[in-house]
């Protein structure tokens, strides 16, 4: 199996399932940014009401499923290349004549 198609599918659920999430989410973001690096933060705070509490997560982690389904295609795919690999073909010139 090519990992393209669970690759392209992964990435349209992942993006779906994100939408569907941050879509009908209500909350507040804040950042502050202080030297030294130590002391600066980044605080998001989402509530997800209605078809993105259940529907977003669910499609989230069908799109991770698929990722890592192409992630494991693609592995198997190169390693069968390895193992499958043929020796090129003999051209008359590389012949010597030993005779």
């Amino acid at each position: 199996m090519k990992p393209d198609r669970p690759l392209i599918l992964s990435v349209v659920f992942l993006a779906w399932g994100l939408g569907l999430i941050f879509g009908y989410c209500s909350g507040t973001a804040g950042m502050s940014a202080a030297w030294p690096l130590s002391t600066a933060s980044l605080n998001i705070c989402t509530t997800t009401n209605g078809p993105g509490a259940l529907g977003g997560v669910a499609l989230t982690l069908l799109g991770v499923f698929l990722l890592l389904l192409a992630l494991l295609c693609a592995v198997v795919s190169q390693v069968r290349m390895l193992l499958t690999r043929k020796k090129k073909p003999e051209t008359p010139m590389d012949k010597s004549e030993d005779n």
